[in-house]
């Protein structure tokens, strides 16, 4: 059985850096990339189309580009592309500066790519969480991710985690990736539960802590004890409103939200886009990189898992952390009959 919640859509983004879009565009188009475009190993550029501060996929792929340029001494910029009336200026800027390697994020950048990347044809663009593109480009790779094969595991967890029988499902936006997610969450729950019930949300923003705490809050007063979130920074407000009360238990997106809510964040659904950066840029680097390609991400990556909080393990309730130690095995079986094949998750985008 599934609920719907339907919120008014708001796509207001939340500014966490410290300079606009604007500034940035400026800055490129003034010269501040030529002057390292040269150096040993060229520039590698990220442009992001969700802001940093998100204690998520942001936040991470900066960081491992960062760790990348330092073991392969090349430059760096990462630069947060806000309006997409923007993304093909800050591309071109950045080509015309020299970039050897481009990489964005998310399908609003397709257009763009499309319609450069064969005028650059020396550039090597990467685009993360992307569908493949028809007809493929020489000079681009497109990488997509079987998110939802987590998003399965999460709800084997939750159908025997919830006390109530009640699981929420909170996400950014409907879009068919997201759709599939949730639709995971409940076939895993309701392969362990039948009386479970599976509630779907969406904040309309994935940068809109607010609304997410509002959705959450709602959830949890009406009876639900486990949400899953699939909202990038929009989970800071789902875990506020978990860390609101005992009982509520909450499974989010990345390892750097553990100690936001330690007593309430039992798990989470792992897409590691700063490991995916790092391979991919790795791979482009290297002599036997091939464009026109698109990769599939699943579980035997290292990018998607489903992981326990060590923290929750610590200081959670004890009777809470006794039966995720119970269920864990039931878990780990399942993760290997997905890629064994025994188990098979339909990818169900309809909502």
């Amino acid at each position: 059985m599934t609920d719907n919640i339907l919120n008014q859509t708001s796509f207001d983004r939340r500014d966490f850096l410290k300079i606009s879009v604007g500034t940035a565009v400026l800055a490129l188009a003034g010269g501040l990339l030529p002057a390292v475009a040269h150096a040993e190993g060229g520039l590698v550029a990220l442009v992001h189309t969700q802001s940093a501060g998100d204690s998520g996929p942001v936040d991470t792929m900066i960081a491992n580009l960062k760790k990348l340029s330092e073991e392969k001494g090349f430059e760096y910029r990462a630069v947060y592309a806000q309006d997409p009336a923007t993304y093909e200026t800050i591309f071109r800027t950045l080509c015309d500066a020299g970039a050897t390697v481009i990489v964005s994020t998310f399908n609003e950048v397709a257009e763009p790519f499309k319609a450069l990347a064969p005028s650059y044809p020396e550039v090597k663009w990467i685009q993360l969480f992307g569908d493949p593109m028809e007809p493929a480009i020489p000079n681009v790779v497109t990488v997509s991710y079987d998110y939802y094969l987590g998003c399965y595991l999460s709800g084997i967890f939750a159908g025997r985690m919830s006390k109530s029988g009640k699981v929420g499902f909170i996400g950014g936006i409907s879009i068919p990736p997201i759709n599939a997610d949730f639709n995971a969450v409940k076939a895993g729950a309701l392969s362990v539960n039948p009386q479970a019930t599976v509630t779907v949300a969406f904040a309309g923003s994935f940068q809109d802590p607010a609304k997410g705490q509002e959705i959450a809050a709602q959830m949890f007063n009406d009876g639900i004890d486990f949400i899953q979130t699939d909202s990038a920074a929009t989970d800071a407000g789902i875990i506020a409103a978990a860390n609101e009360k005992e009982g509520r238990i909450v499974s989010v997106l990345d390892k750097a939200q553990f100690p936001q809510g330690p007593k309430s964040i039992s798990s989470i659904v792992q897409l590691d886009f700063g490991i995916s950066l790092y391979n991919e840029v790795t791979k482009a680097l290297g002599p036997d990189w091939k464009g026109g390609t698109h990769e599939k991400t699943g579980l035997d990556t290292g990018v998607i898992d489903f992981i326990v909080s060590p923290l929750f393990l610590e200081q959670g309730p004890a009777d809470v952390v006794a039966k995720i130690k119970e269920i864990m095995p039931e878990i780990e079986a399942a993760k290997k009959g997905i890629l064994d094949g025994s188990i098979t998750v339909p990818f169900n985008t309809t909502i």
